[in-house]
């Protein structure tokens, strides 16, 4: 994916492109194409000290100049100096290195390329996998002289929700000895080192003041930061010379850069090896990546970057399409062991907080989403044993959630639903809250719950037969059945044709909004052809989009056309008409649920569509929302799970991208349906 000087020479434009390297911990290098921060989360070195958070701004940035003398006789005698790095200050842009950026590409790693002077410069950024690393890597493609590298490191040594203002607080100690630099910026903090072999390292201490983050400033938050340093260093470079630089929270004396990148290069291209052959497909595989972290010895899923942890909800819909998808199978079952031991009374975690404070449990939905992770899992591995050790946990939450468990989530008796939600609280996806302000409490019987619940159901009973236990089985499959009798009975709103979007007493909430998709969508199914054909109709017409689903149709007076503002106005907005990347999966699967093998047309050019939102916001990846109205500008994080997962998911099973000419050859059997098991 290449970006060429007509986009990076536009600063706006340039400064609007983001890109993301992810180290398997929850730890990041990030910034913008143009080189200025716009974000309080872009850093060089973004450390998660206590993975997969306790995310910390270590190294702000490394300011970037070239520098040779002019060997001109009429001049003066001194040096030339071309600032590379670009910055945004009150009313200035400065340097203005960005205008030396001759391209930009993102493949397997970032890379910039730097024309100054007849100097070309490639620059490679890469985060090391399992380590707060980040290695930055210089060649110097056409020098016609030798010249001087000098690199100026920033520190901003915060948290990264934080800013860093001048204070006498910061450490002025430091220690440099042959080319590894070490500093610890406050007392208690980490350590930050620095490895530039053969560099040379001058004292120059000081703050640097007022930088400003634009998108900070656009939603109406603090933007402005200081940024201390400690001095400069500075390395000999010539034509056809590489250096390495290592930035990291441990000592890397005695590491070779090269082979770090290198290792790290190999890891990447082993990911891709069923994948190259399409770029899409192989930005989309390398993005999915960056979500799976460590959180102690095992593995769980980053619900997005720049700040999310790990979330329930987001883990269960994402996991498909970023594990198995992409056949990283063993992954997928420790995720789903670890969410099967953190159940509590019938219910998932809904996150586990930055600080190490207890999981939080305020989801209706995580629990629901679990069987269908897992009934997705053992189509793809078969794994009996797998099944017959988590069945026990599926029946678990089923009991409470017939006894009823927190936020008075349980079955009404009445018609088998389920119902739940207590006031000040948000439970469903739409799950917005700004101080005691619920946006949409959807309080009662919310219709993607109940489609959830019923297909939780048919799973247990479906799983019960795969090993064997016709007992249960026979006892799951009678719930069902009164399950469904009453779905449509309660949520079908015959006047609009369409669902209900939830039920509360003999309430009928009306909104039109996608949550009704999964009636159609999920692989047990809820309606009649006829309804789910109209449940089809009315959110194509209302909602789609070719970035995914509005959240709300335009004809409702609550419905929001973009997404900015401050706190109030984005959460205000977040499920009032927002569009949500992540809702073209299960739109997908409702077009083939009811159009059969002649959705496929449709659901490619909508695939295809969506795939130029690749080169916008965060390169190569899949932001977390878009503006209802054209033209659907990306908001919030540049990298969400579960918009990169289900595009992925839906893309594999539906053999949505032709392979032409695979580097590796590709199974031509078309992936089984979900709800096709073997027993």
């Amino acid at each position: 994916m290449k970006f060429d000087k007509n986009i990076l020479s536009d600063f706006d434009e340039a400064r609007n492109l983001e890109w993301i390297e992810t180290n398997g911990m929850g730890g990041y290098a990030s910034s913008t194409v143009s080189g200025a921060h716009a974000r309080r989360y872009h850093g060089l070195l973004v450390a998660a000290l206590n993975p997969p958070v306790g995310r910390t701004v270590l190294l702000s940035k490394l300011e970037e100049s070239i520098l040779w003398n002019s060997g001109d006789e009429t001049m003066p005698p001194g040096e030339v100096r071309i600032d590379l790095s670009s910055n945004q200050y009150p009313g200035a842009i400065y340097p203005m290195g960005y205008t030396h950026l001759e391209r930009f590409e993102r493949d397997l790693f970032p890379t910039f390329y730097y024309n100054a002077a007849g100097v070309r410069l490639k620059k490679t950024i890469a985060a090391v996998q399992g380590e707060n690393t980040t290695l930055v890597l210089y060649e110097v493609m056409e020098a016609q002289t030798a010249f001087t590298l000098e690199l100026l490191p920033l520190y901003a040594a915060r948290d990264f929700h934080s800013l860093s203002h001048a204070n006498d607080c910061i450490g002025k100690q430091f220690h440099f000895d042959e080319g590894t630099f070490r500093t610890m910026n406050y007392q208690g903090s980490a350590e930050l080192f620095i490895r530039i072999p053969n560099a040379e390292f001058t004292e120059q201490q000081g703050w640097y003041y007022n930088f400003e983050y634009a998108v900070e400033k656009n939603r109406g938050l603090e933007f402005k930061e200081d940024l201390y340093t400690h001095g400069k260093f500075s390395i000999k470079l010539k034509k056809g010379t590489k250096v390495g630089i290592i930035i990291s929270t441990e000592d890397p004396s005695g590491k070779n850069v090269l082979k770090l990148f290198a290792a790290e290069k190999r890891r990447r291209e082993d990911l891709l090896m069923e994948f190259g052959w399409n770029e899409s497909l192989k930005s989309l595989v390398l993005a999915a990546d960056q979500f799976i972290v460590k959180r102690g010895e095992r593995n769980t899923i980053i619900a997005g970057y720049h700040w999310f942890a790990d979330w329930g909800r987001d883990t269960m819909i994402s996991l498909p399409g970023l594990c198995l998808a992409t056949g990283r199978y063993k992954v997928a079952g420790q995720i789903l062991q670890e969410f099967a031991e953190s159940v509590s009374e019938g219910m998932l975690p809904n996150r586990f907080p930055d600080y190490g404070e207890a999981p939080e449990y305020n989801t209706f939905d995580a629990s629901l989403w679990f069987f269908h992770a897992i009934l997705q899992y053992y189509s793809h591995t078969k794994d009996k044993a797998f099944v017959k050790s988590v069945m026990p946990i599926l029946i678990n939450i089923i009991d409470w959630h017939y006894k009823g468990t927190r936020y008075q989530i349980k079955v009404d008796p009445e018609d088998e639903l389920l119902q739940g939600g207590q006031d000040g609280v948000q439970l469903t996806w739409m799950d917005a809250k700004v101080g005691d302000w619920v946006v949409t409490p959807r309080k009662g019987k919310p219709v993607e719950i109940n489609a959830l619940w019923y297909n939780a159901l048919r799973i247990v009973e479906l799983l019960a037969t795969v090993i064997g236990n016709k007992t249960e089985a026979d006892k799951f499959g009678a719930k069902a059945a009164k399950v469904l009798t009453s779905f449509g009975r309660q949520f079908w709103n015959q006047e609009g044709g369409y669902l209900y979007d939830y039920v509360d007493g003999e309430y009928r909430n009306d909104d039109l909004r996608p949550n009704q998709i999964f009636a159609v969508s999920l692989p047990f199914q809820l309606l009649s052809k006829e309804r789910a054909k109209k449940v089809l109709a009315v959110v194509t017409k209302n909602l789609l989009t070719p970035r995914g689903l509005r959240s709300l149709s335009p004809s409702s007076p609550q419905y929001r056309s973009a997404y900015e503002g401050d706190i109030w106005q984005r959460d205000g907005s977040y499920h009032q008409g927002t569009v949500w990347s992540f809702l073209l999966g299960p739109y997908i699967d409702a077009l083939f649920r009811v159009n059969g093998a002649k959705a496929k047309a449709e659901a490619s050019c909508i695939v295809n569509t969506f795939l130029q939102h690749l080169r916008e916001a965060g390169v190569g990846t899949v932001s977390e929302i878009f503006d209802a109205d054209p033209p659907h500008t990306p908001r919030g994080c540049i990298a969400q799970a579960w918009g990169v997962g289900e595009i992925l998911r839906v893309v594999r099973e539906h053999n949505l991208i032709q392979k032409q000419e695979p580097k590796t050859k590709l199974s031509d059997d078309e992936p089984e349906l979900i709800v096709k098991v073997e027993t």
